[in-house]
């Protein structure tokens, strides 16, 4: 009787053993099944980065006439005075008047004022403004224009000089090819991202494009809209992609 008691017992620790080796075996299994399931759902978003450094190619510049006199007649024989000096300043750098745009002539009536500084209904003089404006793919002499100007007011003649503006022609072509240096960029920090923690870089779930900015050369501003700075001859153009990988 003992001896069938301890085959039975014996039976049911072998098949507690197999039993507890099915479960570890089994734990094993499932664990590795999630692992697989998460490293399949992990991915990483990257932004990349890229600019290029470019010189403007086209400038505007403008600068406004203006003159007073007592009578209209009076104010537009002197409109016209200074108007053929400017004219011929810009003759001076090789300009010709056909490569200037002249706006129409503001005329506005300034009327005395009375004693308590209260505009009252008698004129006292008439100010005649125009604007001259100068497009050129010369940006140096458009630059060299707007820093000599001053030298008209030596010639009785009120000109005010706008700060000139600086463009880039070929921005869309600059454009494509910065997304291109930028998706590049964000697959280069997604793959040294990746294998530092042991994984690869899967396929790509979402892209999409920042705003670009164009500044100054090294300079930090940006806008949240994007930002065109026209102040300087040398731009640096800035794009930003945002990339999401899946990870293996």
């Amino acid at each position: 009787m003992e001896t069938k008691d301890r085959g039975i017992t014996g039976g049911l620790m072998l098949l507690g053993f197999f039993l507890a080796v099915g479960l570890i075996v089994s734990a094993f299994l499932v664990s590795g099944t999630v692992e697989k399931v998460k490293l399949a759902n992990q991915t990483i978003t990257v932004k990349g980065f890229a600019q290029k450094l470019v010189t403007s190619d086209v400038a505007t510049w403008s600068g406004q006439i203006t003159v007073r006199a007592p009578e209209l007649v009076q104010a537009s024989e002197k409109l016209e005075q200074d108007r053929a000096k400017v004219l011929a300043y810009f003759g001076e750098y090789g300009v010709s008047e056909e490569q200037l745009a002249l706006s129409g002539v503001i005329t506005i009536p300034r009327y005395r004022r009375n004693q308590e500084g209260h505009e009252t209904n008698e004129i006292d003089h008439y100010q005649l403004q125009q604007t001259v404006t100068l497009r050129s793919g010369d940006v140096r002499l458009v630059a060299e224009l707007a820093r000599s100007s001053s030298r008209l007011l030596g010639e009785d003649v009120e000109f005010f000089a706008y700060a000139p503006q600086y463009f880039y022609s070929g921005l869309e072509e600059a454009k494509i090819e910065l997304l291109g240096e930028a998706t590049k960029n964000a697959s280069r920090r997604a793959r040294q991202l990746a294998e530092g923690s042991g994984g690869q870089v899967g396929e790509l779930r979402s892209a999409s494009q920042g705003v670009f900015q164009i500044t100054q050369p090294y300079s930090t501003d940006v806008e949240d809209y994007g930002m065109y700075d026209t102040s300087t001859i040398e731009k640096a153009i800035k794009a930003v992609v945002t990339i999401r990988y899946t990870i293996r």
